[in-house]
């Protein structure tokens, strides 16, 4: 790992930039490590962590790394781009991030970085957690999860190998696919079950008192749930275009059951969960 991207800047203190600190940590032949954080409180986390190599100032965290690593919100990511041309973002880096829709920063952010010829690859690991912030960081929470990774501005293939062996090192298991097949995928696999995690949080806990009397099912099928309302929000609205249609079907397979239970057909709601039942028993994880 650290004779391919030997420092490394990771923007951003939250659950994933913490965790991939920790992460990077723990390797073998660890890289040097910077993160970079607006808040003091995060800062002072990050240090008690075993994160040593913590800094509120974008230009140490910055200097002559050779890869960077966006870990804040896509909406977010042009303004600290922009600050980071700003405070000496190396032109012979390579800039990734971890967000949940590729085809927006590959849009906005490849614009500002082509002034000085910055690669960008988009990155998506498939790991996270309902908890947030730099608290929850784990070391572990990139094993064996799955890692979508775009390169629809067509960096150069030593970096798309390079970043690649970088996240399998962490455990990653990694699948290459355009931004907009990225975008239509999470939609049906990760977005969609937030919603679904959501409304059944909305109206099986119509009684917040309900809950005491529930078991694992009802924990279980709205964790997520319990996620940041206001990042999912962005990510949801950042990917509406992809998501209508996976909802749309939702709703349409919601009415089908629907109707079998109010013509009292029995064997139409068997059918019904016998295919689910079918399709969540072929579930394997990663990718």
């Amino acid at each position: 790992m650290s004779d391919v991207f030997p420092q490394i800047a990771i923007l951003g203190g939250g659950l994933l930039g913490g965790s991939l600190a920790l992460a990077l940590a723990a390797l073998e032949h660890p890289p040097q490590v910077r993160l970079w954080a607006r808040r003091a409180a995060t800062l002072d986390e990050a240090r008690r962590r075993g994160i040593a190599h913590a800094t509120g100032s974008l230009g140490q965290a910055l200097a002559d790394v050779d890869l960077v690593i966006l870990a804040v919100p896509v909406g977010c990511m042009p303004a600290l781009i922009t600050a980071a041309l700003q405070s000496g973002l190396p032109e012979t880096c390579l800039v990734t991030d971890v967000g949940s829709v590729k085809q927006l920063p590959h849009q906005t952010l490849t614009p500002l970085l082509a002034e000085k010829a910055i690669p960008f690859i988009g990155s998506h690991p498939m790991a996270g957690s309902e908890r947030v912030g730099i608290a929850a960081a784990d070391a572990r929470l990139f094993d064996r999860a799955a890692c979508l990774l775009t390169n629809d501005n067509q960096a150069p293939a030593t970096l798309a190998t390079a970043l690649e062996n970088f996240w399998q090192a962490i455990g990653c298991q990694t699948t290459w696919l355009s931004a907009a097949a990225h975008d239509a995928l999470v939609a049906r696999i990760s977005h969609l079950p937030h919603l679904l995690a959501a409304t059944g949080a909305r109206i099986c806990l119509a009684d917040p008192a309900a809950g005491r009397c529930g078991g694992g099912g009802l924990r279980d099928t709205t964790r997520v749930a319990a996620g940041n309302p206001e990042m999912w929000a962005e990510i949801l609205i950042e990917n509406r275009h992809a998501i209508t249609g996976p909802l749309r079907e939702a709703l349409t397979d919601l009415a089908e059951i629907l109707a079998s239970l109010e013509a009292g057909d029995q064997a139409q709601a068997r059918t019904w969960l016998a295919a689910a039942k079918h399709r969540r028993d072929s579930l394997t994880h990663p990718l």
